[in-house]
């Protein structure tokens, strides 16, 4: 039976799960590793804080995801289509998890998060 978000550990393990999918997929994939060329062990702790900072009030994150998304999208395609993407390995990932109140307002707040992000893209 599935549980809740409840603490880090199942921050973790979300991200890990999230973004070992991100990596394999056709669309996202070559974004993180070729473009991006992403540190993956400085990435995932960042991750970890930004997730746990957004669910579990645990303020342990710093930074600008929406410049570092600007500046990417300067280089290589960020659309629709990808943020599409982006949102339903998220969904999917939390859905395969996670059932409850805080999956659900992680699915919730990851979609506001896409849609800015692509709103901010598209106005640059």
């Amino acid at each position: 039976m599935k549980k809740d978000i409840e603490d880090k550990n199942d921050i973790v393990l979300l991200v890990n799960s999230f973004y070992n999918a991100v990596q394999e997929n056709e669309i996202l994939g070559f974004i993180f590793n070729d473009v991006a060329k992403i540190n993956w062990d400085e990435h995932l702790p960042r991750m970890y804080a930004f997730w746990t900072s957004m669910f579990l009030n645990e303020h342990h994150f710093s930074g600008n995801p929406m410049e570092k998304h600007i500046t990417l999208s300067r280089i290589t395609s960020m659309t629709e289509i990808q943020f599409n993407e982006w949102l339903l390995l998220f969904t999917t990932t939390v859905d395969k998890l996670f059932k409850g109140e805080i999956a659900n307002e992680a699915k919730f707040r990851a979609g506001n998060i896409a849609r800015l992000m692509l709103l901010k893209i598209q106005s640059v």
